[in-house]
């Protein structure tokens, strides 16, 4: 199925909706935005407009999608998209600090560019920014109840990103991480907000309760299938692709899912070569290499893909039991696919 027709539909307003949200005034506060939008993808260094890699937007597409298969018109959900993506770019520009990222999306990165403490204070600025957005689905005719349900809801989402990302900055001084214990950690990570995007779209649209509850199922699943996937790519996906270098989270001692799979595959046959190699002061080049081939050894490659495929069909098992069928939930459905295989 192509997937130009939703990005053909729903890309072009939710872009203009970003720009409005993040948009000054005040000529002296034009560089706090200009990084904010270079972030975005929107502008370069010097703040001149660029046709920048802007990242997939796939959060705020997940709630346009299900709050019209939900039947809402979709200006209607366009306030919490808009949240939903100002919050992951949030946490986007912090990640890179915490893991000193120098590039993302094939460029440097915020805080390589301006500085730790100016990317601290936009992604400050980004996460405010989410707040403001939400007070505005009163303006779209949500009732007061369902739109204090959403802020909830969302705001839910937020603390368990945060967690998530506690959890995954613990693991990586860690060489004992379990399976369940990674599961766990991208439940906050990813899936908690991929999650939350579904299921405010069925909350906007005023869906009964168990599709609702149908549909934030289905988007948990799908989170937990896109993380491990990334995870993939983050280890196996080509620079010229991904932009970042093949190997890349290895590098960062990453307890992704090809390692923690390797671990406890190696543990179980009292095999420590990839806690030693874990263990090293420093991972160059041949390091990285080395573990790459360990990983081999185990078929770490084709198990993260086939966990990432039993989640996806857990998801859409989730999207089916809604039973709901329209043009929309057809579109969610490719989406979906379309994530769960990506190679980029």
């Amino acid at each position: 199925m192509s997937l130009q027709p939703i990005f053909d539909r729903y890309l072009p307003p939710l872009e203009q909706a970003l720009r409005d949200a993040t948009r000054t005034a005040r000529p002296e506060l034009e560089g706090h935005y200009g990084m904010m939008h270079y972030h975005l993808g929107w502008v370069d260094e010097t703040f001149a407009p660029e046709a920048g890699n802007s990242g997939k937007r796939l959060r705020p597409l997940l709630c346009l999608l299900v709050a019209e298969a939900a039947g809402s018109p979709m200006e209607r959900a366009m306030p919490a998209a808009v949240a939903l993506e100002l919050l992951h770019n949030f946490s986007l520009v912090h990640d890179d600090i915490e893991d000193n990222s120098a590039t993302r999306r094939g460029r440097p990165t915020v805080w390589k560019v301006w500085g730790i403490p100016q990317a601290i204070n936009v992604g400050d600025g980004l996460f405010a920014l989410t707040q403001l957005a939400l007070g505005r689905l009163s303006d779209q005719g949500v009732p007061p109840a369902r739109t204090l349900e959403a802020i909830r809801a969302f705001n839910a989402a937020c603390v368990a990103l945060t967690e998530g990302q506690f959890l995954d900055m613990r693991f990586e001084a860690r060489v004992d991480v379990t399976l369940k214990e990674y599961l766990r950690m991208i439940q906050g990570k990813t899936a908690a907000l991929i999650g939350a995007a579904c299921r405010l779209g069925a909350l906007i649209a005023g869906a009964p309760p168990e599709a609702v509850a149908h549909y934030a199922r289905f988007g948990e699943h799908l989170g937990m299938a896109f993380q491990i996937q990334d995870d993939w790519l983050g280890v196996w996906g080509e620079e010229a692709v991904t932009g970042k270098p093949v190997g890349d989270d290895i590098r960062e001692r990453k307890k992704n899912y090809p390692v923690v799979y390797a671990l406890d595959r190696l543990a179980s046959a009292g095999d420590r070569r990839l806690v030693a190699l874990y263990q090293r002061a420093s991972l160059d080049e041949t390091t990285t290499q080395t573990i790459l081939g360990v990983l081999a050894e185990v078929d770490a490659d084709a198990r993260t893909l086939e966990a990432a495929g039993a989640y996806l069909e857990q998801a859409m098992a989730a999207l089916a039991a809604t039973g709901i069928e329209n043009q929309a939930q057809t579109w969610l459905a490719g989406l979906a696919r379309a994530l769960a295989s990506r190679r980029a």
